[in-house]
């Protein structure tokens, strides 16, 4: 991939991918991969120590669901991430 003169990335500002099961990419992450992250009460799961990357999360589907489209079902018009 060719980038253009005078460039440099130097991080990416976010980073989370959508999770259908919590639990199996917790582990995943936490035990696989040995990353440290941060759980909030209500199951987000988040860094900002990651290298490269200034905020890195597991975002639960029904959380994005909420978000992208005021429910907590992802709607079964759409592809579930």
């Amino acid at each position: 991939m060719k980038t253009p003169n005078n460039i440099e990335v130097l991080f990416v500002a976010g980073f989370g991918p959508i999770v259908r099961d919590p639990a199996p990419c917790r582990k995943f992450y936490f035990e696989a991969l040995g990353l440290l992250l941060k759980e909030d009460s209500n199951g987000y799961l988040h860094t900002g120590g990651l290298d490269g990357v200034k905020h890195f999360a597991l975002w639960p589907l029904a959380q994005a669901a909420e978000s992208c489209f005021g429910a907590d079902q992802w709607p079964g018009n759409f592809p579930v991430p």
